[in-house]
């Protein structure tokens, strides 16, 4: 099956002219170039198929690389394919054939409708018309899946070769999450696996900047670090990886998906925290025993 995005990248690494820092900034889900076959398979309007973005994340960051450290960003959106899953989290459901036993389809995720392929969107809204076949999967997660984490490892190879350590900064947005009791909802909920991922610095720098302009924030509840936060996170050999959620409110319309009056200030805070992740002393995240070869090469 011929790629959807045979004639278009599907992603892009956005370097420095030159590497400052050993970070790497990634946003797998601001995605919004939707392909004409994908829009013809879904029963959604433009509008709702698009609820699952992490709309404007990508240009929140985008300085990044001015300050010297590379930005992977999606062009593909999440509803089409989500990279913050495991390889082959699917939803036999939604399959004309049989999964075998090597795709994972019993995951909390799996079964929430978010598997690498989604069957849904926020509040539950069913993606597609009519099955897919696992040719469109195989497209997808061979064609686009894994060249992205192949990127992803490369640039955090090239980080930990240059600096003896590697960050991975992961950067999403939330929905305005819903108070709870006496407890004002979070602006920003940052993920480390419950202190597993990252060194505590990095958290707490993330934290301080955040807070300091005066948001509200959380640590790993009710966003504790995905797919990608679990699997490139190993501070134990030099590489970190640090989750970050945006709620929306603070810089868009959750219903237009339209930038509102706090963009401008957002940006200039997430532009504060890479500055100051930037200028971080390298030492206090050497690692505890060096990457062995066989990691760095994975």
């Amino acid at each position: 099956m011929q790629s959807d995005f045979w004639d278009r990248p599907a992603f892009e690494t956005i370097r420095p002219r030159r590497l400052m820092a050993p970070l790497v900034f990634n946003s797998s889900h601001s995605g919004r170039d939707y392909p004409e076959r994908f829009l013809k398979m879904t029963r959604l309007d433009h509008l709702s198929i698009r609820q699952s973005e992490d709309a404007f994340v990508d240009e929140l960051v985008a300085r990044a690389p001015h300050l010297g450290a590379p930005l992977l960003r999606a062009h593909f959106p999440r509803a089409y394919l989500d990279v913050n899953r495991e390889p082959w989290e699917l939803d036999p459901t939604m399959f004309v054939e049989p999964l075998s036993e090597r795709f994972n389809t019993t995951s909390p995720r799996v079964a929430a409708g978010l598997g690498t392929l989604a069957r849904v969107v926020a509040e539950n809204k069913p993606i597609y018309r009519e099955r897919l076949t696992l040719d469109d999967a195989r497209m997808r997660i061979e064609g686009i899946y894994q060249p992205y984490h192949a990127t992803l490892q490369r640039l955090l190879s090239e980080a930990y070769a240059a600096f003896g350590v590697a960050v991975l900064v992961d950067c999403h947005s939330m929905p305005r999450l819903a108070r709870s009791g006496d407890r004002l909802s979070p602006d920003i909920v940052l993920g480390d696996r419950y202190g597993t991922t990252c060194a505590p610095i990095l958290m707490d720098l993330a934290e301080m900047v955040f807070a300091g302009a005066g948001l509200r924030v959380a640590r790993n509840r009710p966003y504790a670090g995905g797919f990608a936060t679990r699997t490139y996170g190993r501070p134990q050999h030099g590489v970190h990886a640090l989750q970050i959620e945006i709620s929306r409110h603070l810089y868009m319309n959750e219903v237009t998906l339209e930038k509102n009056d706090g963009f401008a200030a957002i940006k200039q805070l997430t532009e504060r925290l890479i500055a100051v992740l930037i200028g971080l002393d390298l030492s206090v995240l050497a690692p505890a025993q060096p990457m062995t070869e066989k990691f760095a090469a994975e």
